[in-house]
């Protein structure tokens, strides 16, 4: 079993930072999807959403979307997330829970909100990190 990278188009190339936005592991049974935490951030690494935990929500579930449909995965195949709210936003709940209802309705992940001092850069109010995906092998 071995790893192989993929860099989506869409979202922003990470490998010159020295991790993959996705990698697939092969297993007899199918495949294994890992995603990175996704951030509001667009292919040109502007930031979407400064100072609007919603829409930074919002946009980090389209990247997260945008990364597993490059492997023929979808947002419904994600059993759990993890929320990593800046400290400063961790009030927001209601934005928070308005932008997973949007993008999940009425059959949404698990999630785990974990409260941080700081992201990747400091415009960066969350980051969402979803569990591994499993592709069954096709018959």
């Amino acid at each position: 079993m071995s790893r192989t990278m993929h860099i989506p188009t869409g979202i922003f190339d990470s490998s010159r930072y020295g991790f993959a936005q996705v990698a697939t592991v092969s297993t007899p049974f199918g495949v294994v999807v890992h995603v990175s935490g996704q951030v509001a951030w667009d292919a040109d690494q502007n930031v979407i959403g400064a100072g609007d935990i919603g829409r930074q929500l919002s946009k980090s579930l389209e990247n997260l979307g945008v990364a597993l449909a490059s492997v023929g995965a979808t947002l419904d195949q994600v059993g759990a997330l993890r929320l990593y709210i800046k400290q400063s936003h961790l009030h927001e709940g209601q934005a928070i829970s308005a932008a997973l209802k949007a993008a999940f309705g009425g059959n949404p992940p698990c999630t785990t909100w974990i409260g941080v001092p700081g992201l990747a850069k400091d415009e960066f109010l969350i980051e969402v990190e979803p569990s591994a995906v499993f592709l069954a092998r096709s018959s």
